[in-house]
């Protein structure tokens, strides 16, 4: 009995310090590895995650054929790179047609695969069925990164696919904009439409909804939640049709969908300008986080630095806002996308030409900008990084050893900078865990199967332990579940909410594992 009280003190022990970082001084991380990817044209990445073997999958566009870019198909294609957990190219595929496609999103599904959401206006190489001019093009790709299928989805007009999910069921869904009224599209209510559409595991159409009013309406960002529904946001222009609030010149639009597409609510937010979300988090209390950036004050923006300035809002399930923070400088400062961070709190990036307020030191030009923020939105670090000409960040994610990972493009060739082969590059930045006062166990990064999951997961681990001390902790890092297991046994999480949740383990040695899930 002694032996197990202190087995489980042990595990607390770690899990507060690795995960919470309790009675330490937090400071923000510094760059682990940094690498450049591209030829000697214009090479984008918009989306970076880790995969489950600790490496990453990174997405964008390139419009190059020479340097690491083989294959290219003629114009721009989707470019899709896999990384292994030092940044070290594993293998590269390039997706398109003879004309010009763009990349935005990827995301690593259950099957051990990808799938990937952007544009086409291609109808030849691997392209196949456009409806006529801007088509969104899906491709399901594998572990290898051969397709398993493409579909076009579209009128014969302009329709892009920005943001992809896997749904509970195994299939898709995807949100982007259209102004087409016929093929795949029907109930255009202006000059462009959210257009959020729903697929079967194999690609087939299930149902597609356009949303808007008589004015401009872009969707960029999509989410399961819990109800099996879906929120959606992105920029409006309109006050009629769908939007039933007056808009304010251009507005945060987050809409809350059922599981078949049905309006259940939609709110406005934002100030007197132009203002545009970017990304969506979902709080296992059933609340979201919408980060994006302003333009200008007034309205729901109680603070304005200038230029663009990020702006971080969170509402609760039914789209009353609960608070509201603006973060930038006098400069422009283009929100990316969010996530959650181990112990609590979310780190936000994007880029920024600001020299002063919240962004206390540039390169030069635009710089990647990283922020880390409490569970209230207060700032709890802020870091730059980049050369002299310009870079630009799109996406971060929280990576198994308690860093990030972050992925746009670079012009510059110095400073953090290095690698660069032509006019930009993916350049894609690893940060190393916040350092801290208290040292802590360093962390073995941690499989868990299968993931995302719904009932159970089990640890992938080297080792067969009777007596493995394990633990769950949520986004704020809240200890959730804490018990002994042997190695290879089940762990129940079929009462937890759908969300992100990290997983730590003890062995009788003193070493510590640890990974992320995600429940669905």
């Amino acid at each position: 009995m002694e032996n197990k009280r202190k087995n489980r003190s042990l595990l607390l022990f770690l899990v507060s310090n690795y995960f919470l970082g309790l009675g330490s001084i937090m400071a923000q991380p510094a760059i682990q590895w940094q690498r450049a990817f591209g030829g000697s044209d214009s090479d984008e990445a918009t989306s970076v995650q880790q995969t489950q073997d600790g490496g990453y999958i990174v997405s964008g566009s390139t419009i190059s054929f020479d340097g690491d870019v083989i294959g290219n198909h003629g114009g721009g294609d989707y470019w899709v790179l896999k990384l292994s957990e030092t940044g070290q190219l594993g293998w590269k595929k390039t997706f398109g047609g003879t004309n010009n496609e763009g990349c935005y999103k990827v995301r690593p599904t259950s099957d051990g695969g990808y799938i990937l959401a952007g544009y086409t206006y291609s109808n030849g190489g691997q392209v196949s069925g456009n409806h006529g001019d801007i088509d969104a093009w899906i491709v399901k790709i594998n572990a290898s990164g051969v397709i398993q299928w493409q579909k076009c989805f579209g009128g014969t007009k302009w329709d892009e696919a920005w943001s992809i999910v896997e749904t509970f069921d195994g299939g898709y869904a995807f949100i982007g904009f259209t102004n087409s009224n016929n093929g795949d599209v029907s109930g255009l209510h202006g000059a462009l439409d959210f257009w959020v559409v729903r697929l079967t595991n194999s690609g087939d159409l299930v149902w597609q909804k356009a949303l808007g009013g008589s004015g401009i309406d872009q969707g960029y960002v999509i989410k399961q939640t819990a109800d099996g529904g879906f929120i959606v946001a992105g920029e409006s222009q309109s006050s009629n049709g769908d939007v039933s609030e007056e808009n304010q010149g251009g507005d945060y639009w987050v809409v809350k969908l059922s599981e078949n597409g049905e309006i259940e609510w939609g709110r406005l937010f934002g100030g007197l300008g132009l203002d545009r979300p970017n990304d969506i988090w979902q709080r296992n209390d059933g609340s979201y986080l919408v980060f994006g950036h302003v333009s200008f004050g007034g309205g729901d923006v109680e603070q304005h630095f200038g230029g663009y300035d990020w702006w971080l809002i969170q509402i609760d399930m039914f789209g009353n806002l609960l608070w509201e923070k603006t973060y930038g400088g006098s400069g422009e400062d283009w929100s990316g996308s969010i996530c959650a961070a181990y112990g609590g709190g979310f780190v936000l990036a994007g880029s920024t030409n600001s020299k002063d307020g919240d962004v206390l030191d540039n390169d030069g030009g635009i710089d990647f900008l990283m922020l880390k923020v409490d569970s209230v939105g207060n700032l709890v670090w802020q870091v730059t990084y980049g050369g002299t000409k310009g870079e630009q960040c799109f996406s971060v994610d929280q990576t198994l050893d308690g860093g990030y990972i972050t992925a746009g493009f670079a012009w510059s060739n110095n400073g953090d900078v290095s690698g660069v082969h032509g006019d930009s590059d993916f350049w894609i930045v690893k940060l190393a865990p916040e350092t801290s006062s208290t040292q802590t166990p360093t962390a073995i990064p941690l499989n868990l199967y299968p993931n995302p999951a719904t009932q159970w997961i089990t640890l992938n681990l080297p080792i067969i332990e009777q007596n493995m001390q394990v633990s769950i902790t949520d986004e704020q890092g809240k200890l959730l579940q804490s018990r002994t297991i042997r190695t290879d046994e089940k762990l129940d999480i079929a009462a937890l909410p759908p969300g992100i949740y990290w997983v730590s383990a003890a062995s009788k040695s003193g070493q510590v594992y640890a990974g992320k899930f995600v429940k669905r």
